[in-house]
């Protein structure tokens, strides 16, 4: 048979063979090497055949059994390893994607497809299969491992496939499972964590900012945002991720922690992507950081207001507050307190981000409130490089320890009672009918110090005054005369006059 590079194949106990072979097969084992002896009344008898073997041969054999199969035998599944965790086993109609090593009942490999370093990727019980595989892969977990064992008449049978597997040949596959899902399969959700206040879930159009591990089914690792130090950012119920994830988030909780699991379809598909291999189910772990909507406006929530809460913070004001700032997961960005001074600014003169400048209106000195800042009001798309992530929703604990009132719009310095009509003879002090920046600057010193003028709070004095002398100084010699000496009421009259 050696020389005729194939196998004797013969059914046993059945007459197909001399007397003495058929009783010398019986009770040998796959891989089991017997020499026979067989006389001539077993074998040939007085006989013989004609030109091969002479009359009255003792015949001697050297038996190696290869493959050993009965008609009534079915599919042998032998389970070797299986996860203590097996939510799903695998149906008819499923696809799965498992890796495999083919061997013959002599161990001889003929196929694997750990050598090609690609899963074997195909539907179950639709006939896509050999009739052995078919049903050796029902029932499998993902992670189980399994050696299923195949006679021929429900694999390649008495043909065999034409190449590496002969005829009438007993297949072995032992069988890792990867992956598993119907087409007819959603998204899977399981919350892992649900914060217990949760004051508003995700919708479409919302903007989510997350961390993320993502594995395939059989847990390789293939992507995760903490490896990047960076949460995924981006709009949901959009088109802007893949299908799957686009619905698991919506409905989520800032905070919250929930696994995300996506069929292929509503994944990467039969191509996959990077390390994502076709048909792949993918496993997200997902921990949602913020979320906001763009049509946001600043929160506001009064915690604390004094009983006596009459003069409120106007634009202008002068305020003095402590702050504690933090992202919505509680993450501490900066405090006052913890530098030991307040912050101080001139409400509504872009001092500090939009949102804050709304968070301080109409404030008492002693109330306390949380403002939450959207980004588009906070520091928006960019952030601040170190210190506040990008797209981050802003939470500010606020106090308002003090309140100077500020002037009217348009005003940095306004009097408190008349104004003297002879007002620009008493700032040129040397009556040489022109007055100069130190002049002009000794006489608002002057009038503030006694209490007749007030000088917008918050800002640098000298700054306040070149800026008031500049507008005098109409044509830029650096000195003012009479003539073009107006108050700011005077002017606004002219204005009105020449419309």
């Amino acid at each position: 048979s050696y020389d005729r590079g194939s196998t004797f194949n013969v059914f046993v106990g059945r007459g197909q063979l001399i007397a003495g072979m058929d009783k010398a097969l019986v009770g040998m084992c796959v891989n089991e090497r017997r020499f026979v002896k067989i006389p001539p009344k077993l074998a040939y008898g007085s006989e013989g055949v004609s030109g091969v073997i002479p009359p009255n041969a003792v015949l001697h054999f050297d038996v190696l059994l290869i493959d050993l199969w009965n008609s009534e035998d079915e599919v042998q599944v032998q389970t070797y390893f299986k996860p203590e965790k097996c939510p799903r086993t695998v149906q008819v109609s499923d696809f799965v994607r498992y890796h495999y090593n083919g061997t013959f009942l002599d161990g001889t490999l003929f196929d694997s497809s750990h050598n090609r370093m690609r899963t074997y990727d195909t539907y179950v019980g639709i006939g896509w299969l050999i009739p052995g595989m078919d049903q050796g892969l029902l029932g499998m977990c993902v992670g189980e491992k399994r050696i299923i064992t195949i006679p021929p008449f429900l694999a390649y049978g008495e043909e065999g496939d034409g190449k590496e597997i002969p005829g009438q040949a007993s297949l072995v596959f032992d069988v890792v499972l990867l992956d598993l899902h119907n087409p007819k399969d959603g998204i899977a959700i399981e919350n892992q964590h649900v914060p217990e206040s949760c004051e508003r879930r995700s919708q479409t159009g919302d903007f989510l900012r997350y961390h993320y591990n993502g594995t395939l089914l059989d847990g390789t690792l293939f992507d995760s945002s903490y490896s990047r130090n960076r949460t995924y950012d981006t709009y949901v119920g959009k088109g802007y991720v893949i299908a799957g994830m686009d619905e698991g988030l919506l409905g989520v909780c800032t905070g919250e922690k929930r696994r995300i699991i996506i069929p292929p379809h509503l994944g990467y598909g039969e191509e996959g992507r990077g390390k994502i291999p076709g048909s792949a189910v993918l496993v997200f772990d997902i921990h949602v950081v913020d979320f906001h909507n763009p049509s946001d406006s600043v929160s506001i929530t009064v915690n604390y207001k004094p009983s006596n809460c009459t003069v409120l913070s106007k634009k202008g004001d002068y305020l003095k507050y402590h702050y504690n700032a933090s992202l919505l997961d509680g993450t501490l960005l900066d405090s006052t307190h913890s530098l030991g001074k307040t912050y101080n600014i001139v409400l509504g003169s872009g001092q500090v981000v939009v949102g804050m400048d709304m968070g301080l209106q109409d404030m008492c000195v002693g109330e306390r409130r949380t403002v939450v800042i959207p980004p588009h009001l906070g520091y928006g798309e960019d952030g601040v490089e170190g210190e506040v992530p990008g797209s981050a929703v802003l939470v500010f604990d606020i106090e308002l320890l003090e309140l100077v009132s500020g002037l009217p719009e348009g005003y940095m310095f306004v009097w408190n009672g008349e104004v003297s009509p002879n007002l620009f003879e008493e700032i040129d002090q040397n009556h040489d009918g022109e007055v100069l920046l130190e002049e002009f600057s000794e006489y608002i010193q002057a009038q503030v110090d006694s209490g007749k003028g007030k000088l917008a709070p918050g800002f640098d004095f000298e700054k306040i005054v070149k800026n008031m002398f500049t507008n005098q100084d109409r044509d830029g010699n650096g000195k003012v005369t009479a003539e073009e000496f107006k108050l700011k009421d005077q002017e606004a009259k002219e204005e009105h006059d020449e419309l």
